[in-house]
């Protein structure tokens, strides 16, 4: 269950954590190397330019995709006009994934965590109105990179817009996903390959536009502390960098347009320290990769305010949250910035709480004075030796990922996901013991709130128009020439020489579909499998001595008896999100209980959950969810387990809005829990819920 995907606070797991400590002084800062750097120069502590928000503030880019592309772009153009600087387009899971609208996987999730973009007529309506000459347009896509690019660029072609005047980034960012976010397609080689083609055919055609944002923001999301967070999104940096020079293309000209994208939590100092030493190191790095030029090792960002730290209970109270976390990115030196909506944790993000997210920043930037100095904590006993200190420890991880063998290798060997995950565990124990405060959940929660109102998308409604253009797309084009471009797509998945962008460019110009591209190129490189794994005794470690802990292993201890084994229990991810910090944290905690668990793999149907659980004949299952399709998928789910006759409890966790957990549990749900909910509470619901079926049995058979 994705219960704890947005967790709140941070604790430190191991020796990558830093803390700041009471008191500093000078003596704080000897040997500390950058103290006589300015603004604009060199290794740019204080920031890539020398006038950084005196001269011009930082770019509201808020993040957002909503159902349809009518109804995104009339958000897009209501922010334009409202104070919004830039577009940030979130698209939804199968357009992630790779899936057009009418595919049979793709059906729960069409437009309910983005936009749904199934060609470049979807594009065209998405940005429709919006001058591309003028503004920058971040898209958030990695795993099907290639046909979501090309749809943009064909659009703004066709728009009258040519490529050299288009602006803006492209996430391509693979890797990560790999790591933690798990909206891959590809294995990882011809991913890298991919992500390759679009970096040399931007350099090549569209000098104005990024091929590539390195993100970091999804590490922290995962549980990641900072350093860690800094040290593998470098590390994947710097083995991008490598792959672009293995290429032939130019290292100076190629980190010129690299971007970075970071998370920032609710360590204030730290996160402030972890940005400025993040520019120090990737000057660092850049340098002895071979890089001369200045703006080459200049360390461009952008931030977002952390969607992990949103408390479910007394929403509201994640405006104060968020705007200390936008200040922090501010103090840190961001280039643009995205603020979380304080409902985040309860649904999709309403339309006011979004307002009040980019209110949020334009108070910063035209109020509170935040522009008027360049890097305010410049020279700072505390904020210098924490930067320094943060340097240092990221340096040391980036050594024991080279160690062995580099980031590839750390992350094939399991050692990345291992650490984070165990990270993940240590902050949730720490929550669910008090030892983190947060307020309105685990303390200082005696007044009651309002349950605020959500976003509701009508998914069946876009999938349904979805599907009815694509049926009117397939019938009006020339299929001969589509099926040519598309033999060509897969036929240069074969040729090293030939670019892939350029290939679906053309595809796309014919109108071909997002899922139809990324389907040719499957012809050679078949989808990705993984499975999630969790960690024993991790969260256990953090609960020792704890008496609502140990209750509730107690009475797992008393299940156990009644039936002479551990309680086996299933634990699934439907449709297409695959984040899984939350459904990692939960299984890890109901193994530590007692619980036998076995996580289903990523991305599984109900029918398909279904069956595994009737063939594995289990006591119990849990459905994670996160992205907003709970209402099409987990009905259907029980339903299916109905039919197989595996008549067992059913719990349900995740981002779920109050009214919908009512529909839920009258569709046959046991229990629903929401974010916030703590481990001891599910390890007790299941294992009251499976005593009261064993003594019941036991009584009905004498």
């Amino acid at each position: 269950m994705e219960v704890m995907m947005r967790l709140n606070g941070s604790g430190p797991v191991d020796e990558c954590s830093l803390r700041p400590k009471a008191i500093y002084t000078a003596a704080d800062l000897a040997g500390v190397g950058h103290l006589d750097s300015l603004p604009g120069q060199a290794p740019f502590v204080r920031g890539p330019h020398h006038s950084m928000y005196v001269g011009r503030p930082w770019t509201i880019r808020q993040y957002a995709g909503y159902a349809d592309a009518a109804t995104s772009n009339l958000a897009y153009r209501r922010a334009l006009a409202q104070g919004a600087q830039g577009l940030s387009i979130a698209f939804d899971l199968p357009t992630h994934r790779g899936y057009d609208s009418d595919h049979p996987l793709a059906q729960a999730d069409v437009g309910m965590a983005g936009v749904a973009i199934d060609s470049v007529e979807d594009m065209k309506r998405l940005l429709d109105g919006i001058a591309l000459d003028r503004i920058s347009v971040s898209m958030t896509m990695s795993g099907a990179v290639l046909p979501v690019l090309a749809a943009f660029l064909v659009a703004g072609e066709e728009s009258g817009v040519p490529f050299d005047r288009l602006s803006g980034t492209i996430q391509n960012d693979i890797l990560k996903e790999y790591m933690v976010r798990n909206a891959w397609i590809h294995a990882p080689m011809p991913s890298m390959r991919i992500a390759g083609d679009v970096v040399a055919w931007l350099s090549r055609h569209a000098p104005r536009f990024n091929g590539m944002s390195i993100s970091g923001y999804h590490f922290q999301e995962a549980g990641a502390e900072p350093a860690l967070e800094l040290a593998l999104t470098l590390a994947n940096g710097a083995a991008y960098v490598r792959e672009m020079c293995s290429r032939g293309l130019d290292i100076d000209a190629f980190c010129a347009r690299l971007s970075f994208f970071f998370g920032v939590g609710k360590t204030f100092f730290i996160e402030i320290a972890k940005l400025r030493a993040a520019r120090l190191l990737w000057h660092e790095i850049v340098s002895s990769l071979g890089g001369t030029a200045a703006k080459a090792s200049m360390l461009r960002m952008h931030c977002q305010t952390s969607g992990w730290s949103l408390s479910a209970q007394q929403p509201d109270n994640n405006i104060v949250r968020t705007t200390v976390q936008a200040m922090a990115a501010v103090f840190g030196g961001t280039q643009s910035l995205h603020t979380n909506a304080y409902d985040e944790a309860l649904a999709l993000p309403s339309a006011d709480a979004a307002r009040l997210a980019r209110d949020t920043q334009l108070i910063l930037q035209h109020e509170m004075g935040l522009c008027d100095v360049v890097d305010p904590w410049a020279g700072s006993y505390m904020m210098e030796s924490l930067t320094d200190s943060m340097a240092k420890t990221v340096r040391d991880l980036m050594r024991t990922i080279d160690n062995q063998g580099g980031v590839l290798a750390a992350l094939e060997n399991g050692w990345i996901g291992e650490r984070i995950h165990r990270q993940a565990l240590k902050t949730q124990a720490d929550i669910d013991a008090g030892r983190l405060p947060v307020v309105g959940m685990n303390c200082f929660s005696e007044r009651a709130q309002d349950e605020p109102v959500c976003l509701e998308v009508d998914g069946r409604h876009v999938w349904k128009s979805q599907c009815e253009r694509l049926e009117k797309l397939r019938k009006t084009r020339d299929g001969k020439a589509v099926e040519d471009a598309l033999a060509a797509l897969a036929a240069g998945a074969h040729d090293a020489h030939a670019n892939l962008l350029d290939l679906t460019i053309d595809a796309i110009r014919h109108r071909a579909t997002i899922g139809e591209c990324v389907q040719a190129l499957e012809r050679t490189w078949p989808r990705y499998h993984a499975m999630p794994a969790y960690s024993g005794q991790a969260y256990r470690q953090g609960r020792d001595g704890c008496e609502a802990w140990t209750a509730a292993c107690a009475e797992v201890s008393e299940l156990r008896r009644l039936l002479s084994r551990a309680p086996r229990f299933y634990l699934g991810k439907l449709g297409q999100d695959g984040h899984d910090r939350g459904a990692k944290s939960v299984a890890a905690a109901l193994s530590d209980a007692g619980f036998d668990v076995t996580m289903g793999p990523l991305f599984e149907t109900p029918e398909s959950m279904a069956a595994q659980v009737a063939q594995g004949k289990y006591d119990a299952a849990g459905i994670s969810t996160l992205a907003g399709a709970h209402l099409g998928l987990i009905p259907a789910c029980i339903g299916h387990l109905r039919r197989c006759g595996a008549d067992i409890p059913v719990v349900v966790g995740g981002v779920i809005p109050f009214d919908h957990r009512h529909q839920l549990l009258q569709a046959g749900a046991t229990a629903v829990f929401g974010p916030g909910t703590a481990m001891e509470t599910i390890v007790s619901v299941l294992a009251a819920k499976l005593i009261a079926q064993a003594r019941a049995f036991a009584c009905a058979t004498g």
